[in-house]
């Protein structure tokens, strides 16, 4: 039989109210008769969106687990974790590994590509995967599958609500400047279709590598030689940082608008309001929102230096709630045997939690409002963390790609 052990070197078993470290340790069947539920939480925690996914989605995972744990002590649950570096082929290795010995749900994945791959390995083993940090649209679209969930946002619902304000103030024009992956091009792609819908045109694009590009001036001056009103940053987290930063030091923003199509609060907080002040974004959560938000806001700030959640973070917290009260309904073994029918139970729930409210569509895509805000200038901002001011609400049946237009089999059968 199989043991734990030799994934130990690579991942990190959390404690704090889970029952992790001495249980994780012991083989397969000297715990079968009190199975715990694993959750991996699949992640960058040094790479480009570490800051957005990372340290953080781990914690937020921890925070669900230890809330569900406090009302169901008779469930046990554990939480592992792993770096894949941002590479598809050690994402892979990792949740196989993970799958074979008896992780049951696999979360997070920043990285589209990986997430294409991870959707499939999970229809094959029957587990569950939920994405909380890739982004593709294409995750619930043609690669959607019966066993995995998109939690949060996607390159449709993230760009859609932009392009619209954007062009709405007369930048009908678009240049992009995209990451050279799966997860930018289709960012690009949507982008680019609401900018020809609402009779803009796009004038070009420089495609950039993806990871290890930090100087993006050559892409900069092709942008600015196009002439085009808009500068659209298909890419995310540090990438869409240092592109904001170094327009700002060619004094792009003064002629051309700089739009972030997956602009997180935690860029937003490393560019800093002095340079992103007025920029446009899309987002799913904010701290400062509701009761509800600031209430989970305070808990998570305490145990992570001050630092505020975003969306991802919200997202493992509001996904993994939403799996253990499946898992509660439709019976823990079963639940545990069968991630198809998991992931069944999810989609026929409503999610109800502190962070999110939805549901979750037969192409596994789960749908809520979106909130279109402003990053805050300087003289704005009334305490630490405190960058958004909201424009409008996207309702939800607004907010993401109808169902019928993804493409998605499980739709059409």
């Amino acid at each position: 039989m199989t043991s734990m052990m030799p994934t130990l070197g690579r991942r990190h078993i959390l404690g704090s109210g889970i029952a992790a470290t001495a249980a994780a340790a012991l083989p397969r069947r000297a715990r079968a008769a009190d199975k715990p539920i694993r959750i991996g939480v699949l992640t960058d925690m040094t790479g480009p969106y570490a800051a957005n996914t990372g340290p953080g989605s781990v914690l937020g995972t921890q925070m669900a687990v230890e809330d569900f744990m406090r009302e169901h002590p008779g469930i046990k649950v554990e939480v592992v974790s792993a770096d894949f570096q941002l590479k598809p082929d050690v994402a892979l290795s990792i949740a196989t590994d993970w799958y074979n010995n008896g992780v049951d749900v696999v979360t997070d994945v920043p990285l589209s590509s990986a997430a294409f791959a991870l959707g499939d390995l999970a229809k094959q083993k029957d587990k569950v995967a939920i994405f909380t940090g890739a982004a593709s649209a294409d995750i619930t679209g043609t690669h959607c599958g019966p066993n995995h969930i998109h939690w949060v946002h996607d390159t449709w619902s993230m760009s859609h609500g932009v392009v619209d304000a954007t062009i709405k103030e007369g930048a009908d024009t678009w240049f992009f400047i995209t990451a050279d992956y799966a997860f930018g091009h289709s960012l690009q792609k949507d982008a680019a279709g609401f900018v020809t819908a609402a009779g803009g045109k796009v004038l070009g694009q420089t495609l950039m590598p993806f990871p290890g590009t930090t100087d993006f001036s050559s892409a900069l001056v092709q942008a600015q030689a196009s002439g085009a009103k808009a500068i659209g940053l298909a890419n995310g987290g540090s990438d869409t940082v240092n592109c904001i930063k170094q327009a700002a030091e060619f004094g792009i923003p003064q002629k051309q608008k700089v739009a972030g199509l997956l602009f997180l609060i935690h860029d937003v907080h490393g560019v800093g309001l002095q340079q992103a002040q007025g920029v446009l974004l899309n987002e799913a959560f904010y701290w400062n929102l509701n009761q509800g938000t600031r209430d989970f806001a305070k808990r998570y700030s305490a145990r992570f230096n001050g630092v505020m959640p975003g969306a991802g973070h919200a997202g493992q917290y509001s996904c993994v709630t939403h799996y253990l009260k499946a898992a509660v309904a439709l019976g823990r073994d079963k639940a545990m045997t069968s991630g198809r029918a998991a992931v069944d139970q999810m989609k026929a729930m409503p999610v109800d939690d502190p962070l999110f409210k939805g549901k979750v569509r037969i192409d596994g895509r789960m749908v809520h409002d979106m909130y279109l805000f402003q990053v805050k200038s300087p003289a704005e901002s009334k305490e630490p963390w405190d960058y958004y001011k909201l424009l409008r609400t996207i309702p939800v049946d607004q907010a993401f790609r109808p169902l019928d237009q993804g493409g998605c089999p499980l739709v059409r059968s």
